[in-house]
């Protein structure tokens, strides 16, 4: 399962970071001093990732406590992160669902989202797979993209609703529509195994190069394989070469399989070329958030 971790993206918090050092922050402290919970959620989650001001995680969690104190929802689903990771306090995954419960009760699909995760993998609570449903639904119902392809697992497993696949499949599309990577990774294998969907090699080959192209291990593993095969794509051993060096510098030991397989017959212009590309690719920027940082991969398999 997949968790949603701020309550802000990156890229409304880089406006509201770049906004508070022109106007002085300064006066941000102030109004948050005074009680002002949008203020105080802004500083925790500039104290958090460090932007306009020093990284503190723990500065981070005392903003974030204050506001969440006072009812702020997202505040709440903030804590609810930090417990979860550790962030500036001591892990404590009781304590998160506390806080994502709190966040969720008032309609906030990030902490309904992550709630629905607790709850699915028994982790802070007793594994419940009605209650991860109902939250995943939740979520879902609101738009929430993280909330859409675990719903679409639930209906894929059959895991606390009866098994429907084209179900899952309508699920792992609303996500995947939104640009989610995991979302269209599993849209990408439905249509590869023909569930819920006709087989269509050619459609599967296309979502995972749109979440291969993010970033996502796993899409960029069985985007390499399609450029390996020829199943839904041309086949390419350059081109495969690059998505497995890619996918294995994330840690796949299928794709480090794969690499020292397709060496043994590619040329050495052939190794140059993928490996080129493989170095210079950069995840795709999804609304104007930052991707996903692609670890740097290794000149061919794992010695």
């Amino acid at each position: 399962m997949i968790w949603v971790l701020f309550a802000l993206t990156p890229s409304a918090i880089a406006q509201t970071t770049n906004a508070t050092v022109r106007t002085n922050v300064a006066q941000l402290i102030r109004s948050a001093e005074k009680g002002d919970t949008t203020s105080q959620l802004k500083l925790g989650v500039m104290h958090t990732l460090g932007w306009g001001v020093p990284k503190d995680e723990v500065q981070g969690v005392t903003w974030f406590r204050k506001a969440a104190d006072s009812g702020h929802a997202d505040a709440q689903f903030n804590m609810g992160r930090a417990y979860l990771r550790g962030s500036g306090v001591t892990k404590d995954e009781a304590e998160a669902v506390k806080w994502f419960r709190k966040a969720a009760d008032q309609g906030n699909a990030n902490a309904q989202a992550n709630l629905g995760t607790l709850y699915d993998g028994g982790r802070g609570v007793i594994k419940d797979g009605a209650e991860a449903l109902k939250w995943f639904r939740k979520a879902a119902d609101q738009g929430n993209a993280t909330g859409q392809h675990n719903l679409g697992s639930m209906y894929a497993e059959g895991r606390g609703v009866p098994k429907d696949e084209s179900e899952a499949v309508r699920w792992f599309r609303k996500a995947a529509d939104q640009e989610d990577a995991t979302g269209q990774t599993k849209l990408a294998l439905m249509y590869a195994f023909g569930r819920g969907v006709p087989k269509d090699d050619v459609e599967a080959a296309k979502w995972h190069r749109k979440a291969a192209a993010q970033g996502h291990a796993a899409a960029q593993l069985n985007l390499g394989v399609a450029y390996a095969n020829g199943t839904g794509a041309p086949r390419n051993p350059v081109e495969a070469y690059k998505w497995f060096l890619l996918s294995a510098a994330k840690g796949n030991e299928a794709a480090r399989e794969n690499i020292a397989r397709l060496e043994k017959s590619l040329t050495p212009i052939q190794r140059a070329a993928g490996q080129r590309l493989a170095r210079e690719f950069v995840p795709k920027q999804i609304n104007g958030e930052r991707p996903a940082k692609q670890p740097a991969p290794t000149d061919g398999a794992a010695k």
